[in-house]
């Protein structure tokens, strides 16, 4: 059940991106709703993402969708590939041909998942290029030395290997030698969920 706020957030989400085709901006949310706290209206836009209402895509400008309904039919999709053998990275192997199927969704469908793609060189000896597709589950916790979407301040977000110091502090470690880790108040960083997958296409 919603509190009558954040069923008043829910419809003005909907209607709002009805109207325009893309999400509000919190100080939009908090407005139409009577309000004039960002926070609170931020509270209100979580309780309705854990609620599986809207979806919030870390990083994006108007990063707001809608879920779908589950009691509306979807598309009918065939993800899955067939899967013809294995090649080797190392000594070659003999080629024998399998018979099976890879489901795609088993690698990167599930619940409270979105894709992000990723701009800049920090994650490049994690294998993460510039213009790859990382699929991250959206959470609010991780543990030390997952790879997270990472806010900081309520402002900018990064992909970054996280680690919580002895002191409160919070590092962001990126894959590139090149590049130093960044140390926050734990205050100042919240995360947005996890990589559990990554795209690239060479075509």
């Amino acid at each position: 059940m919603l509190t009558r706020r954040e069923q008043a957030a829910y419809d003005f989400i909907r209607a709002f991106i009805t109207r325009h085709g893309h999400g509000p901006l919190l100080s939009e949310i908090a407005l139409g709703i009577g309000i004039r706290s960002r926070g609170t209206a931020h509270r209100y836009v979580q309780a309705l993402a854990r609620r599986g209402l809207i979806r919030l895509h870390a990083g994006r400008h108007r990063g707001i969708t809608l879920c779908p309904d589950p009691a509306e039919p979807g598309p009918v999709n065939d993800n899955t590939l067939p899967l013809l053998g294995r090649i080797a990275a190392g000594l070659p192997i003999e080629a024998i041909p399998d018979q099976d199927n890879v489901n795609l969704s088993d690698f990167f469908m599930g619940p409270n998942r979105y894709v992000l793609k990723v701009q800049g060189e920090s994650m490049i000896e994690a294998g993460i290029l510039d213009g790859d597709m990382v699929v991250i589950e959206q959470c609010d916790h991780a543990a030390d030395g997952d790879m997270v979407v990472a806010l900081i301040d309520n402002n900018e977000a990064t992909l970054k290997y996280l680690h919580n110091n002895g002191d409160g502090s919070v590092t962001l470690t990126p894959a590139n030698s090149a590049m130093a880790p960044m140390i926050y108040g734990s205050a100042r960083v919240r995360i947005q969920g996890v990589v559990v997958g990554q795209m690239r296409s060479y075509r």
